[in-house]
């Protein structure tokens, strides 16, 4: 906040309250959270820990509030709570900085009884309890009940302190639970010492009076200091508040991941649906995490237009990738640049022609098995950006044929986009996989659910080399207590070779099996999978490892 003259309009003033006082507020709809505001995203442990902090007298940091005439469009809940409208023709503060830390005070403190209380985390998380018998966990004294059990009573629900007749029966209910007249007095002098601590813990307010609304959200993305950073998205989306309107870039960034997860390509990362809608506007340095307030105001003018193209040019390129790529699903695309940098294409393309297509099927295969976006700097990604243009504008071809394929995963880790090249291959080779009873297994609903635990060991012996290849997994559903390694042996057995090929396991390998030589099996499976894998590779023009075997580096977000 060094630049005074951005604020010079606004007043400051210092203030210190009540927190029973702050938290009233918002339960009138006084004190409210503008829509610019990112999401409640505070982890469980981490309101337990505001709590501690509260009961041992520790600061929990100034609240920065604007106070403001003007309509601004804000939240309708916080904390879980609905709050209501703002008091017409009266001034409204909203929060600029404190957003996480009070709506988990908000939220739990004035929880009401009937709220839910279920297994679900959006359930349990907002009832925090302290045990009045004292027991640090982790250092932290309160806990939450994620248990479908009763709580047990000596545990005092926070919801309960604020509000004088609550606190008087959850106080009559200790005699019950406790074995002696000396251990209910103590329970109920130590629930009263946490009441108090609560009802007469005092907040630092800083009171913002005047400004515009531009400068108002300029101090709220500089401040930035919750304790969880803001991504460039966050930021910009909260940059660019006016030209959005109350539906936020962030708001309209999630409908767009809920449309392409909806069409049943699972979801796209919110970063990459953010680096799209900036390649869209013109902005080629998509990646830099510096000037987002400068790259807000360069934006800012385009976004509206660059959004609706993003959710219509997104859904062409999911098009693309299923059915001319085949690759089924979002979170096998091995890097998300190749996402972003499709949707440049088929933005500035007038129209795709054929030949088009086959380079871009090139370009995604090669880009993808060569690790050409591993570790993409901002200069490397603003050039593919520059000549993705140039191609889908006709004036220049993709720069690519010289990659060379990176050698058959040493580890199956799906960080690596060597891996989700390789699944993406191994899906294609295997469409038909055929469990024991030689039903079809559905392998991407696995896919789509499970992810890794999809592809199940045969050798699961510990210390077994080569264990963690890629050729020791396999899709198969097998009876409790039978192993993937016995049902393959118990299939070779039985001549059902349409079922074993069905999963790329030779005859030749399940000797290794039969024999218990693991080792030897993992590598003859290895050398037929990689060698198929190789035929696929130079099929498509591009040039294989000159080894058999490389490490899996984990090159993706």
């Amino acid at each position: 906040m060094g630049d005074v003259e951005v604020i010079k309009d606004i007043s400051v003033v210092p203030e210190v309250h009540f927190l029973e006082e702050v938290l009233e507020r918002i339960s009138r709809g006084e004190l409210r959270v503008p829509k610019f505001q990112r999401p409640f995203l505070w982890r469980p442990d981490q309101m337990l820990q505001l709590f501690d902090s509260m009961e041992r007298g520790y600061p929990m940091g100034s609240l920065l509030i604007w106070e403001t005439a003007m309509p601004l469009a804000s939240l309708d809940t916080i904390g879980g709570r609905s709050i209501p409208p703002a008091p017409e023709g009266a001034k409204v503060a909203y929060v600029l900085d404190g957003h996480q830390r009070l709506s988990t005070l908000f939220g739990v403190l004035h929880r009401s009884a009937d709220a839910p209380q279920s297994a679900q985390q959006e359930d349990w998380m907002w009832w925090v309890y302290r045990p009045l018998v004292r027991s640090d966990h982790g250092g932290v004294r309160y806990r939450h009940w994620k248990s479908g059990e009763a709580v047990p009573g000596n545990f005092l629900p926070m919801r309960s302190v604020l509000g004088t007749l609550d606190f008087l029966e959850y106080a009559r209910k200790l005699s019950d639970v406790s074995d002696s007249r000396e251990e209910a007095d103590g329970l109920t002098m130590e629930s009263e010492r946490i009441a108090r601590r609560v009802k007469n813990y005092k907040v630092s307010v800083v009171k913002m009076e005047g400004g515009t609304l531009q400068q108002a959200i300029e101090v709220f993305s500089r401040i930035n200091s919750s304790g969880q950073k803001m991504r460039p998205d966050q930021m910009v989306s909260a940059l660019t508040y006016e030209a959005t309107g109350p539906e936020t870039l962030s708001d309209k960034m999630e409908e767009i991941k809920g449309r392409v997860a909806a069409s049943g390509f699972g979801e796209i990362p919110i970063m990459t649906i953010f680096q799209t809608v900036l390649a869209l506007s013109g902005e080629e340095d998509v990646q830099r995490d510096t000037s987002w307030e400068t790259m807000a105001r360069k934006v800012q003018s385009q976004l509206t237009t660059a959004v609706e193209d993003t959710d219509r040019i997104l859904q062409v390129v999911v098009e693309f990738l299923r059915n001319e790529v085949r690759v089924p699903l979002a979170r096998l695309v091995p890097y998300n640049i190749q996402i972003m940098l499709l949707a440049v294409f088929f933005h500035f393309s007038d129209k795709a022609d054929a030949e088009q297509r086959d380079v871009l099927r090139s370009w995604f295969w090669t880009t993808s098995l060569a690790g050409t976006f591993a570790g993409a700097t901002t200069t490397q990604v603003r050039n593919s950006i520059q000549q993705m243009k140039a191609f889908a504008q006709g004036t220049s071809g993709l720069s690519f044929s010289g990659e060379r394929a990176r050698a058959f995963p040493a580890r199956f880790d799906l960080r690596s986009a060597r891996v989700r090249a390789y699944l993406l291959w191994d899906l294609q080779t295997f469409p038909e996989r055929k469990n024991l009873d030689g039903n079809t297994a559905n392998v991407l609903e696995k896919l789509a659910t499970a992810h890794t635990e999809t592809y199940r060991h045969i050798i699961t012996q510990s210390g077994v080399p080569g264990a963690s290849s890629p050729a020791n997994r396999i899709v198969m559903t097998t009876p409790p207590g039978v192993s993937i390694r016995q049902a393959l042996i118990k299939l070779a057995e039985e001549g059902r070779t349409d079922i074993l090929d069905s999963h790329g396991v030779s005859l030749a390998s399940i000797e290794y099996l039969k024999a218990e030589d693991y080792t030897d099996f993992i590598l003859a499976r290895q050398h037929e999978v990689a060698a198929r894998e190789r035929q696929f590779i130079e099929s498509l023009g591009i040039e294989s490892a000159d080894k058999e075997v490389g490490e899996a580096d984990i090159d993706t977000e």
